[in-house]
């Protein structure tokens, strides 16, 4: 995920990773196609990010797996 950027809200392009990583992600409501809100840039560290009315906190290595783009 974009660690600058001027919009708060994504779109989900594609997931990155191994069978595991894109379970995870699946299980957590992360799917391409799907929109999320930046609540909290990490910075290099943790950042949460709401989406299907839940939040969620991802570390930089899950983060950089996800590809976006802005709405």
């Amino acid at each position: 995920m974009p660690q600058t950027c001027c919009h708060n809200r994504f779109r989900i392009c594609s997931i990155n990773g191994d069978r595991r990583t894109c379970a995870r992600m699946a299980n957590l409501g992360l799917l391409p196609g799907c929109e999320f809100e930046v609540l909290c840039k990490g910075k290099g560290q943790q950042c949460m990010i709401k989406v299907n009315g839940g939040t969620i906190s991802l570390d930089a290595p899950t983060a950089a797996n996800i590809m976006v783009a802005p709405i």
